[in-house]
């Protein structure tokens, strides 16, 4: 996994929320809970109280915590989303509430049972408890809701500011006997509010400053879009990309089979264009995009490309397919194909087919993990397949087949390129006879999304040549789960000893690297399913296979991407704030708390 995967796989700790009426009931209970244990852990009290105490406590603990908590998060809620800015659901403001309220309970509680053995005011243990969840909540907001920060500092002051007030309310007749008493808790809950306020603010104004200052727009704004984007599906974060980008010129290698009466039978397309950075921004969802919009059915695999050549949106997408659509209707197409062959060196596993002037190239490491092969990588080899076969063009595909923890990118001086490199010297180009051709194709809802397969779900094409039948397997999904490949091969051999080659291939599609988790290999989860679906979908390309024309082509295609330039910025930017933070938030926030504690007791 290259290290701007891993930044883009910071998804998997964003979870489900539960729903709105899940955490309302939530925040009941443990409201009560906490009331009714911190009247019933005081020494000394009788048996026969013990029952009273927890029903009166409990109803103390829900309307100290409880009813602020829920009025709070209605009013978080509905705050949030008048300033217009990202949108907030309301069980996103409850469960922001009710992780506020878990935190004062805590405390609540953890002061109750020190006073049992050190007399302090519980009073001033509820207020430290508001003044730290008034800091999270304050720093959350502003993070994640794209808001000013003022805006953010008001809106947090809502829970802590209601919680204070039902104390004040509740314990009036025992406890506030004058006005003054009122005064000064509510004037030690601002001086503290004000000093973690500005704790918070210089966190923050420090970390942005490299992101802002490399990349031109501020690191809050990033995380909200990006936040937005895995939860809510939205692409508003193609704009920020899209002002970052730069202009490519890459390749995308195409072969069509057409039927005896001329209609395209298939398209096999591999664009040497990276299918990320995540969800359905920019080119995410790349392989389902692309084929469904031309007209035939179409199998999109895996070219060479890193993230460096990540789409910035998804109309990036649009130039792909035009040029795609340009080069059809212009191909020559000729009966003329070869048998498949492997050829290997130590590692490295290369399987190639020629067709008309032109050849396909299937890399792979597999059962050994791997992950993107770096354009101008590809570009070589394809230089190499060409100089010593004579054909115009190659196809080049990195099969994505194998993934076993992190795999940086495959880029030049790599061993495994000198591997690519003598495997690719062994490739022999084969007579060459007529050709027919079967497919069938298997969205697979069976498996959702965050399951790890794509949209397109598997798409199966086999060729005949000289009476061998050569099997491709095309998963939508983001690479495969080390020994599924193999253990795919072992069932369709037992099913299907008639097809002499195959080779199992993922489209590398990073609409599975949303909020579900991100990066769920093919096999990972369901394999069972896969494996049934894949042995019936080549029963149906068997018996549709039939004569066909083939040709092949290779475009060039302009479009802007993420560029090597700012991949790097953006990686190396954010390592580093991350460094800064780990040494710099203790720091800030522990001398926050302290001065805050020592000015309330």
């Amino acid at each position: 996994m290259a290290i701007s995967d891993r930044v883009v796989s910071l998804s998997k700790y964003m979870v489900t929320l539960p729903k709105t009426k899940i955490s309302v009931f939530i925040i009941i209970i443990l409201s009560f809970l906490t009331g009714a244990i911190a009247d019933c852990i005081i020494p000394g009290i009788p048996l026969n109280e013990i029952v009273y105490l927890f029903i009166a406590g409990g109803a103390g603990g829900f309307f100290l915590f409880g009813l602020p908590t829920i009025i709070s998060g209605t009013i978080i809620h509905s705050s949030v989303n008048s300033l217009k800015k990202r949108h907030m659901k309301l069980k996103q403001a409850m469960f922001l509430a009710l992780v506020g309220m878990f935190f004062v309970c805590l405390i609540y509680i953890i002061g109750v049972i020190i006073s049992i053995f050190i007399p302090i005011q519980i009073d001033s243990v509820l207020l430290l408890a508001t003044l730290f969840i008034f800091a999270i909540e304050a720093l959350i907001l502003w993070s994640t809701s794209n808001i000013k920060y003022y805006q953010g500092v008001l809106i947090a002051v809502i829970q802590p500011l209601l919680i204070l007030s039902m104390n004040v309310l509740v314990n009036y007749f025992e406890v506030a006997t004058s006005g003054s008493m009122v005064l000064a808790l509510y004037t030690k809950a601002i001086v503290g509010a004000i000093l973690l306020a500005i704790a918070i603010y210089a966190f923050i104004a420090i970390i942005q400053s490299p992101i802002k200052n490399n990349l031109g727009v501020g690191g809050l704004e990033l995380l909200s879009l990006f936040i937005a984007q895995v939860s809510e599906g939205s692409n508003a974060l193609e704009t920020v990309f899209d002002e970052m980008g730069e202009e490519i010129t890459t390749s995308v290698g195409i072969i069509s089979f057409k039927t005896m009466d001329g209609n395209i039978k298939a398209n096999y397309i591999s664009p040497c264009i990276h299918p990320g950075p995540v969800g359905s921004i920019g080119g995410g969802n790349l392989p389902t995009i692309i084929a469904n919009k031309l007209d035939d059915f179409t199998i999109v695999a895996h070219g060479a490309a890193t993230h460096d050549f990540n789409p910035v949106a998804q109309k990036e997408l649009d130039k792909i397919v035009g040029k795609i659509d340009e080069a059809l209707p212009n191909m020559q197409y000729k009966d003329s194909a070869s048998k498949f062959q492997r050829v290997e060196y130590e590692d490295a596993k290369i399987g190639v087919q020629f067709f008309n002037d032109g050849c396909l190239e299937l890399t792979t490491f597999a059962p050994n993990p791997g992950d993107d092969i770096d354009y101008g990588v590809g570009l070589s080899l394809m230089y190499e397949t060409k100089a010593l076969t004579g054909v115009r063009d190659v196809i080049f595909v990195d099969c994505h087949n194998c993934l076993n923890g992190n795999w940086e990118r495959l880029l030049a001086g790599h061993k495994r390129v000198y591997e690519l490199e003598q495997a690719v010297a062994k490739i022999q180009k084969p007579s060459m006879h007529p050709i027919r051709v079967g497919c069938s194709y298997d969205p697979i809802d069976e498996i959702a999304v965050r399951d790890g397969i794509g949209e397109s779900g598997l798409k199966v094409m086999i060729t005949e040549v000289d009476n061998q039948l050569m099997l491709y397997l095309v998963y939508d999904g983001n690479n495969m789960k080390q020994h599924f490949r193999e253990e795919l091969m072992d069932e369709i051999h037992e099913k299907y000893p008639q097809i002499d080659m195959m080779e199992v291939m993922t489209t590398d599609t990073h609409l599975v690297n949303t909020i579900s988790g991100g990066g769920v290999t093919v096999g990972t989860r369901s394999s069972d399913i896969l494996i049934d679906k894949t042995l019936h979908l080549i029963g149906e390309a068997l018996d549709d296979l039939s004569d066909v024309f083939v040709a092949t082509d290779t475009v060039h295609v302009n479009l802007k991407t993420f560029g090597p330039n700012h991949t790097t910025e953006l990686v190396t930017t954010i390592a580093s704030v991350v460094s800064v933070s780990k040494l710099l938030a203790p720091v800030i926030f522990i001398t926050a708390i302290i001065l805050v504690t020592i000015w309330i007791f």
